[in-house]
């Protein structure tokens, strides 16, 4: 983790996190949830305890006593909760300078977590399943811990989704090296929900994994909200924030089963990407407003930016009616649907506006255009013709038509002030009356503009604007993979042979003279050497060699991450007096412990060489399980297949194989996707 160690910015570093308290708003708002979380949990206990004596109690005193603590509780339950939502519902108001240029956007709050002790499991498993001295370990573990305790207060930047990154990628290692389907590390992983606050738990390491990956998603709408996006580059920055925040809840949803806390539900996920998606919409066209907005008689550009306005009203029309569903509409905070309808109401207002400016201003149309420019209006719904209506051409006409286009507008803002001010927490937001009412000024004046004293005529009925853009932001997944760590337990072997999904013996040291073919055995592979083949009769037969095992150790020198040609050239320089070797021999994974010179001892994570299915055998039970359903993890098995073909030969006496290329992992990559 030496990458990690670079300043993130005072009172921060990606391999410490970050402090609260040196944070400004996103630090004093992150530490007051953290407070309103712990409140919530020691609530949810006292109301456990109350309704269970309620239950058991038969004394009608008691009951009532019972009933009015229980009525106290969820009062402050309630209380609680207004507050996160609050705090959830709060809008990033560090938008550097964008004040009056844009609107504020939703960002979501970090998944909280209680510490936790990996030492006592990780040392148990190591010892009684690897073989080896679990306090020489303690190094590692305490590396571990310290990742995980940054972790939680990860700085508002890159550096702290790197920090997540790497953090995300160890917990794949430890699944890959410790975990297996009949067993667990027994620790009880504690998060709380995002948006609620209520604590949950399960032994699963993919609900650690998972909760690791919404954060992942959670700093990257914070990244978004907090870029300057009264520039391109903060526009473009935003757009890819959004977008990347959309990708780790999608990962979420198709990846994870069996949330036990509803912000990493399927339906809340869901919404989240829709909203994600929504406000990279938004983005976009605050992009085409930069750097300098289209000129009024530029009618083409006009009307483009009407249906780009049209496409982010749809898509948080959308968010809207996600959100109204059950049970989304149990969990997500009032003030973010009020938000989103606010928003709804604002962009399609703006489409209408532009639609006026480009039918006041903007030049006539030639015939042949005519019909791409009808396009972008939409018929009645009574009419039945598909294409859009038709255009005046006649500037009186079109001065009334867009009169027509204003005064929606107009209408549109003047709603969208009026759910701002119902809200509660956004009649807080300053800015985003600020920018609604700098909208409804501006259509205001224009529309005095187009009015005249004399104009008795019905202004005609304004059509909606088709919705269409030309650069839809999709969902990208986050870079996990691009952050490269190293395995802190690499000292325990590769994890094609040394993890909890393998079972070994330890044979040895075995001494091994060489003979007139040499040592009588073939070698093919890195990391660990395997015995490819054992010459019947050969010195390797007859020291108990066979077929399949990994050499682990050369007169004493461990050698489990050794290359090919390095155990070859320790062969060749062995003397008369022959060569003390150390291996490990597979075992079915049911088969009971080795006895004698042959230790027991068990794999490791990383690709098998074979899977445990392909021998045939079957799990056994675990000795606990939870008795509630654990957060799945659905990952396909990413299997590397290597040559079979290889070209023995004798070097100097020892006969060895020249390797295949290997397709397993180095040490230092992270595990990736499937």
């Amino acid at each position: 983790h030496g990458k990690e160690e670079r300043a993130t910015g005072k009172g921060c570093s990606a391999s410490r996190g970050c402090d609260p308290l040196m944070q400004t708003q996103h630090g004093r708002l992150q530490s007051r949830r953290t407070w309103i979380y712990q409140q919530i949990s020691k609530e949810l206990q006292m109301r456990t305890g109350a309704e269970n004596l309620y239950r058991a109690t038969s004394n009608h005193r008691v009951r009532e006593t019972v009933a009015l603590e229980l009525s106290y509780v969820n009062s402050n339950l309630q209380l609680l909760k207004e507050e996160l939502e609050q705090l959830d519902g709060s809008v990033d108001t560090c938008q550097h300078g964008s004040e009056g240029v844009a609107a504020p956007m939703i960002p979501l709050g970090l998944k909280e977590t209680k510490e936790l002790d990996w030492a006592t499991p990780l040392k148990e498993l190591i010892s009684g399943h690897f073989g080896e001295d679990g306090a020489s370990y303690e190094a590692e573990i305490r590396e571990l811990e310290a990742l995980r305790q940054a972790m939680r207060n990860p700085s508002r930047n890159e550096a702290g989704l790197e920090l997540l990154a790497a953090y995300y990628n160890q917990l794949c290692f430890l699944d890959a090296r410790f975990l297996t389907p009949a067993r667990s590390l027994g620790l009880f992983f504690h998060w709380y929900d995002s948006l609620t606050g209520v604590p949950a738990q399960q032994r699963a390491l993919a609900f650690e994994k998972g909760s690791v990956l919404f954060n992942i998603g959670a700093l990257h709408t914070q990244i978004g909200a907090r870029q300057d996006r009264s520039c391109a580059k903060g526009t473009s920055r935003a757009v890819e924030a959004f977008q990347r925040a959309a990708g780790a809840f999608s990962l979420l949803r198709e990846n994870f089963s069996h949330a036990p806390s509803p912000d990493m539900s399927a339906a809340l996920l869901c919404a989240l990407e829709r909203l994600m998606a929504a406000q990279a919409q938004e983005c976009v066209f605050e992009g085409l407003l930069l750097p300098a907005p289209a000129a009024p008689s530029d009618g083409p550009a006009q009307l483009r930016l009407a249906q780009e306005a049209a496409q982010v009203a749809a898509e948080y029309r959308l968010v809207h009616q996600t959100m109204a569903q059950p049970p989304v509409c149990d969990y997500v905070p009032i003030s973010w649907n009020a938000l989103v309808c606010v928003k709804a109401e604002y962009f399609r207002s703006l489409a209408h506006y532009h639609a006026a400016i480009a039918l006041c201003d903007g030049p006539l149309v030639a015939k042949g255009e005519l019909p791409m420019h009808e396009q972008v209006f939409l018929q009645p719904l009574e009419c039945c013709t598909p294409q859009g209506p038709a255009l005046p051409q006649e500037p009186e006409e079109r001065r009334r038509l867009g009169k027509a286009h204003l005064k929606r507008a107009i209408l549109g803002q003047e709603e969208a002030l009026r759910l701002h001010a119902v809200c509660r927490v956004l009649r807080e937001v300053d800015l985003l009356q600020a920018v609604v009412a700098q909208a409804l000024r501006r259509s205001l004046a224009r529309y005095s503009e187009l009015d005249r004293e004399d104009d008795f005529c019905e202004a005609a009925e304004a059509p909606d604007i088709q919705p269409k853009t030309h650069h839809k932001p999709e969902a990208r997944t986050p870079c996990l993979s691009q952050v490269k760590v190293a395995d802190i337990f690499h000292r325990l072997g590769p994890l094609s042979v040394f993890s909890a999904k393998n079972r070994w013996r330890l044979v040895g040291p075995v001494h091994v003279t060489r003979g007139e073919s040499g040592f009588g055995f073939t070698l093919r592979g890195d990391s660990p050497v395997l015995i490819a083949a054992v010459i019947p009769g050969g010195q390797a037969a007859a020291a108990g060699l066979k077929e399949g095992d990994y050499i682990v150790s050369v007169n004493g020198q461990p050698c489990k991450w050794w290359k090919h040609t390095e155990v070859v050239a320790q062969l060749k320089g062995v003397g008369e007096a022959g060569v003390s070797l150390q291996v490990v021999s597979l075992l079915p994974s049911s088969g009971p412990p080795g006895t004698g010179d042959r230790r027991p001892v068990l794999l490791g994570p990383g690709g098998l060489l074979r899977s445990q299915r392909e021998r045939g055998c079957k799990t056994p039970a675990p000795a606990r399980a939870s008795p509630r359903a654990l957060l799945g993890w659905r990952c396909k098995a990413k299997r590397d297949k290597s040559g079979d073909s290889a070209q023995p030969c004798t070097r100097g006496g020892a006969a060895v194989t020249v390797p295949d290329p290997q397709a397993l992992p180095s040490p230092s990559e992270s595990p990736g996707w499937p």
